[in-house]
């Protein structure tokens, strides 16, 4: 869809002022990047060549359903505010499901679509989503977010996995909050002080039968005869890239669906963004097989599960190469934490624990409004009652918290 022609600049509250951009080709990329390193919750995820590869590749686009507007907020010459919305004509690739609202509003002969995402494209990543260098120029941006929405005719809009800051800026304007529930790994030894010394160190903290289960699945990759290669940064030729998405496409593939991101989205990523990836490669003798990817954040010190994919089966390799190599390489490089993506409640087994997630909802019309409200307080007591469930099977040693 196009973007709708409305005035590309105007006042908010006399301080700031307003400018629309549907590419990142018109906003400075320094710029950018610096008031997202300014931010509580940065993640690699909004940088500026990640955004700008989204679309100039093809895999976030108009015709993909993901039509872009920048939103940046000035005073003079100073960037004070920016966002990226995306209006969509579909619910694909948020991870925050709301099929059962465009649904509600068809049967009411209603349109959901389009409506506005505040989010980053496929990445259940939590993070800041509306970059400001105060509070005041947040809640100026969120406003001025609004005031274009309404204008626009858009049902909804939808701050997908936020930072508390902007979570309070959006309830504060009345949004609805939801939650959900991730899974994270952290490199903080239960039992002292300091990170864990290697894998093992992290293993005898676990309870017997966990790590029993998880000594028999390396065991039998391992007598599979699979070995990794583990490449980080500008050490990913092009070749892997390559093998990797080849990978990554056939696990798609296998459940029926296209890949989101195209080849040249991560020929740009080597070329613009090399130092966020870390790649595991698995082989078979010499033989390539398998492939993972995580996200880095080292500032952060940060690690996050992104894509995977396999071209022969082996039992307990998603495992190996999703979640214990990505933990072993963590431990070495002294890493703060993992993500392991949305969903999956079989993580905790590998000690990836429970942590809530958050989204933020406005919606136009007043009575579905009212009626989503009340949807997401019932949901929401439903979540908190399950993170509870999940605390309360946590997979340490009884004396390791």
């Amino acid at each position: 869809m196009q973007m709708p022609h409305i005035a590309v600049a105007s006042p908010v509250a006399g301080a700031y002022e307003v400018r629309l951009h549907p590419t990142t080709d018109s906003l400075d990329a320094a710029a950018w990047d610096g008031l997202l390193a300014q931010q509580p919750q940065p993640t690699p995820f909004l940088r500026h060549a990640y955004l700008a590869a989204l679309q100039a590749s093809g895999s976030a686009t108009p015709a993909t359903g993901w039509t872009a507007v920048y939103f940046t907020l000035w005073q003079t010459t100073e960037l004070c505010a920016a966002c990226v919305l995306y209006l969509k004509t579909h619910s694909y690739g948020e991870y925050v499901f709301d099929w059962a609202w465009a649904q509600a509003y068809e049967r009411h002969g209603l349109p959901y679509y389009p409506k506005g995402v505040l989010a980053v494209p496929f990445t259940p990543v939590p993070g800041t989503r509306l970059l400001a260098r105060e509070p005041a120029a947040r809640t100026a941006l969120l406003q001025a977010v609004m005031d274009w929405a309404q204008q626009a005719g858009l049902s909804s809009l939808h701050l997908l996995f936020a930072a508390d800051e902007d979570l309070q800026a959006a309830h504060q304007a009345g949004w609805m909050l939801r939650h959900t529930v991730q899974f994270h790994w952290h490199n903080q030894h239960p039992e002292r002080q300091g990170r864990y010394e290697d894998f093992d160190d992290f293993l005898r903290c676990l309870s017997q039968d966990k790590r029993k289960k998880i000594r028999q699945e390396r065991r039998r990759v391992q007598q599979a005869g699979i070995t990794f290669r583990v490449l980080h940064g500008e050490q990913i030729q092009a070749a892997d890239w390559e093998f990797f998405y080849r990978c990554y496409e056939r696990n798609y593939l296998e459940h029926g669906n296209r890949p989101y991101l195209t080849p040249d989205f991560f020929q740009r990523m080597a070329q613009h963004m090399p130092q966020a990836w870390v790649m595991f490669i698995a082989l078979q003798g010499e033989q390539a097989i398998a492939a993972s990817l995580l996200g880095l954040d080292a500032a952060q010190s940060s690690a996050y599960g992104r894509y995977w994919g396999a071209l022969a089966r082996v039992d307990g390799l998603h495992f190996e190469a999703c979640y214990y190599q990505p933990i072993e390489w963590c431990i070495a490089q002294g890493l703060q934490r993992f993500e392991g993506g949305a969903q999956g409640e079989h993580k905790m087994a590998r000690a990836l624990l429970p942590q809530p997630a958050h989204s933020a909802h406005w919606l136009s019309h007043p009575a579905f409004a009212q009626a989503v409200d009340d949807f997401l307080r019932r949901e929401g007591q439903g979540v908190a009652q399950y993170l509870e469930d999940l605390r309360g099977r946590n997979p340490f040693r009884s004396n390791s918290g």
